[in-house]
C-alpha cells in the first residue's frame, strides 16, 4: 500500500534548523544606533529617527539646535536684503496710498484752513476697477465651471455638474472668507499693481483656505520674475497670541516660549492706518515669516541611488518670529509621491500692468502724476476763489473795528473807529484776481490725460449715431475698452491658479468611489467624488475676451442685425434666450420657451399652437399619419384659409405648419424603414462610432427600396380608387384596353417572325460551326505530321552526334596506341644506350 506525502514536515532539531539559516551579524555602534545583516538584508536603527516617517512632520523637532540658529539666521539676513532692495518701491507704494485722498489733509499753508483736497482720479479707478471685477469674476450663481479634458462622454458630463456644484458651494457657503477677500484684492489690485493670494489648508479650520496677502507682505529676492522659479518667497504674517497658542496645541508650531511681542510696523501700514484713521497702540501681534525656500537642510539631504548627498536644495517651508528669530516650524513642500520633488506653489500673484520685475505697475506708477499736478492744480484753484471771495488787506493801526477777528457776515454792519480821514484811507484791500480760466483749462486736460491712460473715460455716446452699424459700435467699444480688456484677462488668468489650487486641496479631502454615494442628503446636495476631478479642468465663469456687459450686448446686437439677412440657419429662440442671460433676466424659459422644453399634445392642440405662433414639436412615438391627417385637414379648411389670409403673420403660420408636417413626415418615414430593416433604429440625438454608424448605412440601404416600394404601390391603389370612381376615366380605360389588345396581336406577329428569323440564324451558326471544325481538324493533322518530322530530324541529328562521338574515341585510342609505342622505343633506346655504354 502506497502512502499519501504528508502536508506539512517533520519538525526538525534546532541544530539542523540553525545549519539551515543565513548568519546574523549585529553591529552596536553606541547605546541607540544599531546596524543588523541577515542574509544581504541590511537593517539600520539610528537615533532621533523615529518620527521621520511621516512626511508631514514638523523637521524643527529633530534638527540641532545650532543648525536650527545657523539657519534662522542666514535666512533672516537674505529677507532683510530682500527688504532694503525694494526701499524706493515702498516709497513709491507710501506716497501713492497718501494720492488716494481718503482722509482730508488739514493745511496750515499757506494759512489755515487752505484747501487740503485731494483729486479722486486714482480713487475713482480703482473703485470703479473692483465693482466691474467682482461682479464679472464671481457672479451670484457662483464663480466656477468646468471644462472636460478629451472625448466628452455621458459620465463625464455629469462629473462636470458635480465638481462644478460642489467647487461653487464651497466658494459661496463653506469658504465664507472667499468673497471678502476676494473684494480686499481687487482692491489693492489696482493701485499696487501687484496682489497675492494665499491657498492652504488651515490646520484650525481643517478645510481649505484663501486669503488675500498685500504686496508689501510677499517679499521676493532681487533678479526674480516669477513666482514658480523664484527660490525664495517670504511671508510677513502678523498672529496675535491666542492664534498663535493655538497653531502650537495642536502641535503645528514648536511650543516654545516666544516672549512678548515686538511692534514692527511698516512705513505702508503706516500710511494705512493714517488714511483709516486707526492706529497701532495696542497691537499685540507676532510678526511671523514665512517663507518658501530651497534649502539643503543638515540631517535632509538630498541623496543618489548610492545614498551620497547630492548638495541639492530642496524645496521646505520655514516659520519663524521676526526679531527673536524663534523657529517655528520646517516643513517639506512637495509631494509626498513625487519623486522630482517639484516646489508647490501656495500663492497667486495678481498683476495690473507686468513691470520690469517681479512686481506689477499699478495706477500708482502709471497716473500718479497726473493725480499729484492734478490735486495742486484744483488746490490753487479753490484757494484763489477763498481769497477772491474773502480778500485780506491793509489797514491804519488808528482804525478800530469792533469785532474784527471774524469776519462780517451777510447783511451785518459793524461799528468803526476812524483816527482821521475816511475809511478809504485807512484801509488798502489786496488785489486778489479770481481763479485762472487757464488753470482750470489746464486741470481739465490733466484730468482728461489721466482718466484716458487710466482706462476710465467715459465713452461720449452724444457723438455716436443711433443708425450707425452694430459692428463700428462694437469697434469703438473695444478700442476704448482694449487697455482694461487686456487688465481682465490678465485676472481672469491668475484666478483660474487659484481656483485649481483650491480645487486640487478640495480633491485631496473628497471621498473615494467606494466610500461615496453620488446622491447625498443634507444642505450641500451632490458632492463630487475624488474621481470626478480626473478629466476636469477648473476654469472660471469670467470671460476674458468681453470684460464688461457693454462689450457683450454688443457682440449679440451684431449676431442679430446677421440673423436677419440668413434666419433659416440660426436658432433665433436659442440666440434670444443667450441675450437675456447675458441681460441677467431671471425665469428664461419662461418668457421664450424652447423646442426642448415642450411636451406631447394631440394634433388639434398643435394646430392651435400654429394659429396663435406658440412652437410646436413633433416626438418619435407619436401616430405620425394621424396627426399629418388632422394637420393637412386644418390647412385645407377653407375657414381657416380665410382668416389667416386677413392675418400678417400669414407667412409666418404657413410656413410654421409646413415644418410641423414635414417633421411627422420625417418621423412616419423613420417607423417605416425601422419596420422593413426589422430592429429599431439608434437615437438620433447621440452619436455613433464610425463602424456601426457604416454597418448602418448598408442596412438601411437594403431597407431604403423596400420602403419605396411600398409607398409606390400606397401611391397606385389610392390613384387607382380616385380613377374607378371618374366615367369619363372608365371610357379611356376601355380605349386604352382595345388599343393594348391591338398591340398585343401585333406584338404576337412579331413573336413570329422574331422566331423564324431566329431558327434561319441559328441553321446558319450551326453550318459555321462545322466548317470551323473541319478546319480545326486539318490544321490538328499538320501539326501532328510536323511534330513527326521534326523527331525524325531530331534522331537524325542524334545518329550523327553518336557517330561524331565513335570516331572521336577511335581517334583517341589511336593517339594513346602510338604513344604508348613511342614511348616503349624510347625505353628501348635508353636502355640499348645503356648496355653500349658498358
Amino acid at each position: 500500500m502506497a502512502m499519501d506525502k504528508s502536508l506539512y514536515q517533520a519538525p526538525q532539531s534546532i541544530d539542523a534548523m540553525s545549519q539551515d539559516q543565513p548568519d546574523v551579524e549585529i553591529e552596536i555602534v553606541d547605546p541607540e544606533e544599531v546596524n543588523i545583516n541577515a542574509g544581504g538584508i541590511e537593517i539600520s536603527i539610528e537615533p532621533g529617527k523615529e518620527g521621520s516617517e511621516d512626511f508631514n512632520a514638523n523637521l524643527a523637532e529633530e534638527m540641532d539646535e545650532r543648525a536650527l540658529q545657523t539657519l534662522v539666521s542666514d535666512l533672516s539676513a537674505d529677507i532683510k536684503n530682500d527688504i532694503n532692495s525694494r526701499k524706493d518701491w515702498e516709497t513709491m507704494m507710501k506716497d501713492g496710498i497718501q494720492l488716494l485722498g481718503l482722509k482730508y489733509e488739514n493745511r496750515t499753508e499757506p494759512w489755515p484752513g487752505a484747501c487740503g483736497v485731494y483729486h479722486p482720479m486714482i480713487t475713482e479707478a480703482v473703485v470703479r476697477f473692483q465693482s466691474e471685477t467682482i461682479m464679472e469674476t464671481f457672479p451670484a450663481a457662483g464663480p466656477v465651471k468646468t471644462k472636460i479634458v478629451g472625448k466628452q462622454t455621458i459620465d463625464k458630463d455629469a462629473a462636470a455638474a458635480r465638481v462644478s456644484e460642489d467647487m461653487n458651494w464651497q466658494l459661496t457657503e463653506n469658504m465664507t472668507e472667499f468673497r471678502p477677500e476676494h473684494e480686499r484684492m481687487l482692491w489693492s489690485l489696482p493701485g499696487a499693481g501687484s496682489a497675492f493670494k494665499k491657498v492652504y489648508k488651515d490646520p484650525v479650520l481643517e478645510r481649505q483656505t484663501s486669503v488675500f496677502v498685500p504686496a508689501e507682505d510677499i517679499m521676493l529676492p532681487y533678479g526674480a520674475s516669477e513666482l514658480l522659479t523664484c527660490h525664495r518667497i517670504t511671508h510677513r504674517m502678523r498672529k496675535t497670541k491666542n492664534e498663535v497658542a493655538v497653531l502650537q496645541y495642536n502641535g503645528f508650531w514648536l511650543d516654545v516660549d516666544l516672549g512678548e511681542p515686538l511692534k514692527t510696523n511698516t512705513d505702508i501700514q503706516k500710511r494705512k492706518d493714517l488714511e483709516m484713521g486707526v492706529s497701532s497702540i495696542n497691537d499685540d501681534r507676532y510678526t511671523i515669516y514665512e517663507a518658501c525656500v530651497d534649502l539643503d537642510l543638515p540631517g535632509f539631504e538630498d541623496t543618489d541611488k548610492d545614498d551620497e548627498p547630492t548638495g541639492l536644495a530642496l524645496p521646505y517651508i520655514v516659520t519663524f518670529v521676526d526679531g527673536t528669530d524663534q523657529i517655528l516650524s520646517i516643513r517639506r513642500n512637495w509631494k509626498e509621491d513625487d519623486k522630482k520633488r517639484q516646489k508647490r506653489l501656495h500663492y497667486v500673484h495678481y498683476q495690473y500692468i507686468p513691470g520690469f520685475g517681479a512686481y506689477g505697475f499699478g495706477l500708482f506708477h502709471l497716473i500718479g502724476g497726473f493725480a499729484k499736478s492734478a490735486t495742486s492744480i484744483i488746490r490753487q484753484l479753490v484757494d484763489a476763489g477763498t481769497l477772491s471771495n474773502l480778500p485780506g488787506g491793509l489797514k491804519s493801526r488808528g482804525l478800530r473795528i469792533k469785532g474784527d477777528d471774524t469776519p462780517i457776515a451777510p447783511g451785518e454792519f459793524r461799528d468803526v473807529d476812524i483816527g482821521s480821514g475816511s475809511i478809504k484811507d485807512n484801509i488798502l484791500p489786496l488785489p486778489y484776481k479770481e481763479p485762472s480760466m487757464v488753470l482750470s483749462g489746464l486741470l481739465d486736460k490733466i484730468v482728461e490725460e489721466g482718466r484716458r491712460f487710466a482706462a476710465t473715460a467715459d465713452m461720449k455716446v452724444s457723438d455716436m449715431s443711433a443708425q450707425a452699424p452694430v459692428g463700428t459700435t462694437l469697434a469703438l467699444l473695444e478700442r476704448q475698452l482694449k487697455v482694461m480688456s487686456a487688465v481682465q484677462a490678465r485676472v481672469h488668468y491668475a484666478f483660474k491658479q487659484e481656483l485649481q489650487l483650491i480645487a486640487e486641496l478640495v480633491r485631496e479631502d473628497s471621498p473615494a468611489n467606494e466610500e461615496y454615494p453620488y446622491d447625498v442628503d443634507g444642505k450641500q446636495g451632490r458632492k463630487a467624488k475624488y474621481e470626478d476631478y480626473r478629466h476636469l479642468e477648473i476654469i472660471p465663469v469670467s470671460d476674458p475676451n468681453t470684460a464688461t456687459m457693454s462689450q457683450r450686448i454688443a457682440q449679440y446686437q451684431a449676431v442679430l442685425q446677421l440673423s436677419t439677412s440668413s434666419p433659416q440657419i440660426y436658432d433665433m429662440p436659442e440666440l434670444h434666450r443667450q441675450m437675456l442671460q447675458v441681460l441677467g433676466i431671471k425665469n428664461i424659459e419662461k418668457l421664450i420657451p424652447t423646442v426642448d422644453d415642450l411636451k406631447p399634445t394631440d394634433p388639434v392642440q398643435e394646430n392651435q399652437n400654429v394659429l396663435s405662433g406658440k412652437p410646436v414639436k413633433a416626438f418619435a412615438y407619436q401616430d405620425h399619419e394621424s396627426h399629418i391627417a388632422v394637420h393637412n385637414a386644418a390647412a385645407q379648411d377653407p375657414i381657416i384659409q380665410k382668416l389667416i389670409g386677413q392675418n400678417p403673420q400669414a407667412q409666418a403660420i404657413q410656413a410654421a405648419m409646413l415644418s410641423h408636417i414635414t417633421e411627422h413626415v420625417g418621423f412616419a418615414y423613420r417607423n417605416k424603414i425601422s419596420d422593413a430593416l426589422g430592429a429599431a433604429l439608434p437615437d438620433s440625438k447621440e452619436g455613433l462610432p464610425p463602424e456601426m454608424e457604416y454597418q448602418l448605412s448598408q442596412l438601411l440601404a437594403q431597407a431604403a427600396p423596400q420602403v419605396l416600394a411600398q409607398s409606390k404601390a400606397l401611391a397606385g391603389q389610392e390613384q387607382a380608387k380616385q380613377n374607378a370612381q371618374d366615367p369619363l376615366i372608365q371610357l379611356q380605360q376601355q380605349e386604352l384596353q382595345i388599343k393594348q389588345q391591338g398591340l398585343q396581336l401585333k406584338q404576337q406577329e412579331g413573336q413570329a417572325k422574331a422566331q423564324e428569323a431566329q431558327a434561319q440564324m441559328q441553321a446558319q451558326m450551326q453550318e459555321s460551326q462545322a466548317k470551323m471544325q473541319i478546319q480545326m481538324q486539318e490544321i490538328q493533322r499538320k501539326s501532328k505530321k510536323d511534330m513527326a518530322d521534326i523527331a525524325a530530324k531530331a534522331d537524325e541529328i542524334r545518329l550523327r552526334e553518336e557517330e561524331i562521338k565513335g570516331r572521336q574515341q577511335m581517334e583517341g585510342t589511336k593517339i594513346g596506341v602510338d604513344m604508348a609505342k613511342h614511348k616503349e622505343e624510347a625505353r628501348r633506346a635508353q636502355q640499348n644506350s645503356k648496355e653500349t655504354k658498358q
